[in-house]
């Protein structure tokens, strides 16, 4: 058993990785507003946003495991409309999040047969502006088009156990091995985290050292000597085998032997040609500069989330400030600068792509720190990270390190899910004012 693609490339930077895997595992295992088949359909609407068959795979299985419907694996055509109506603001908050509005909250939450009560939509925002960030890291990664490899810089497989969705074997929770999967499982079997965290720090520990070019060799010479037919197995069943792994997975067997195609990701959206559009070319009839003093994660947003949804705020603010905090020192000095100027240059920037502005920022150190080539990978990683393909991510900064790419990946991930958050949160809190 492989540790799943996200992970080990997260594992770069343990301490992270750390604060993600508790956050999501509150967000998708432990108690909340939103039962917990409907949270995985909610992830997969939003990884099918950015066409990621990564993480929509991901989250097919776990539905599944989690006891969903079937049915609704067809499309939003075969939804309960309560959970087909939250695909506007998907959709939005995908790749325009300044244009949400508190009509947009209103219309969830009005008195209806399918309305949404405030905390449900707190966890469902949440969940949106997650997997939306999260494909962003899986394409920037490369962990979409070399799933089947496990992602590039392979850590040391671990001993096989049983796994659960933060430890999910090869890549897209199948990869070269798909998970043998048991729906009639209780999530409860999920491995504790700490003995998930000893096991990281232990990989961290055996990798630490290691030249970037002997690891993606070693990934190389792995990948080229397994197989890629693998069968899924659940009690007495015979297994079954899905051949075609080629662009993700395409064939998932459930627990009766029935395939699920998860090939065709358009069912799960509507308006496909919905897509980001530059912020400085929006009409001007449109939402103005988002200013963060006027509304920010630390003075509005955080209070706002941790009321409606206890504890995930605590989580959030966890995994934003241990970004920040992560070490770059290496990258800032070839950079020729301080850490923090380099790390707040890059965040600025993705910010502004989606219209957040810092009155107390000059956004002419962007072109200065940034060279055009990483500006360029950023912008692609963080609006269109369906178009990333496997060359960008080698092609920038030739001379850093794996890590020090990853990390700047982890920046996009998390600058992206704040910006989100901060319109979503701003429209709840103009509903509720």
């Amino acid at each position: 058993g492989r540790l799943e693609a996200v992970t080990q490339q997260m594992g770069y930077h343990p301490q992270y990785l750390d604060s993600f895997l508790k956050m999501q595992h509150y967000l998708m295992h432990m108690d909340g507003p939103l039962p917990f088949d409907c949270r995985h359909y909610i992830a997969i609407m939003a990884a099918a946003r950015h066409q990621c068959r990564y993480l929509v795979n991901l989250h097919v299985l776990q539905f599944l495991r989690a006891g969903g419907d079937p049915q609704w694996l067809r499309g939003l055509d075969f939804i309960p409309p309560k959970l087909r109506n939250l695909n506007e603001i998907n959709k939005i908050l995908a790749h325009r999040p300044w244009l949400i509005t508190k009509e947009h909250i209103e219309k969830l939450l009005k008195i209806s047969e399918w309305s949404w009560s405030l905390a449900e939509l707190v966890h469902a925002v949440v969940l949106l502006a997650h997997c939306h960030a999260l494909t962003s890291f899986v394409f920037g990664c490369g962990c979409e088009q070399d799933e089947g490899l496990g992602g590039r810089g392979l850590l040391k497989p671990l001993s096989p156990g049983n796994q659960c969705f933060c430890e999910a074997t090869a890549g897209n929770g199948c990869g070269q091995e798909l998970l043998r999967i048991n729906r009639k499982r209780s999530l409860d079997s999920c491995m504790e985290l700490d003995s998930l965290r000893e096991r990281m720090q232990r990989i961290h520990v055996e990798t630490e050292g290691r030249e970037e070019t002997r690891l993606l060799q070693q990934d190389r010479e792995e990948g080229e000597g397994q197989e890629a037919e693998v069968g899924v197995q659940d009690g007495n069943l015979a297994a079954e085998h899905c051949s075609d792994l080629s662009g993700g997975l395409s064939c998932l067997t459930d627990t009766d032997g029935e395939i699920t195609s998860a090939t065709n990701l358009a069912c799960y959206m509507q308006d496909p040609d919905f897509g980001y559009q530059d912020f400085a070319r929006r009409d001007e009839d449109q939402t103005q500069v988002f200013r963060v003093q006027d509304y920010s994660w630390e003075d509005h947003g955080f209070s706002l989330v941790n009321r409606l949804y206890s504890d995930i705020g605590h989580l959030l603010d966890e995994k934003f400030r241990m970004v920040d905090g992560l070490q770059s020192s290496a990258m800032a000095k070839r950079q020729g600068c301080e850490p923090s100027v380099f790390k707040r240059g890059i965040w600025n920037y993705i910010h502004c792509m989606f219209g957040i502005r810092y009155d107390d920022y000059d956004y002419a150190e962007v072109n200065q720190l940034l060279e055009r080539m990483l500006k360029v990978y950023i912008k692609t990683v963080t609006c269109y990270p369906e178009k990333t393909n496997s060359e960008m991510f080698d092609r920038f900064w030739k001379q850093f390190k794996h890590s020090e790419k990853v990390h700047v990946n982890l920046l996009i991930l998390e600058a992206r899910m704040q910006a989100e958050l901060l319109y979503a949160l701003q429209a709840i809190t103009q509903y509720m004012i």
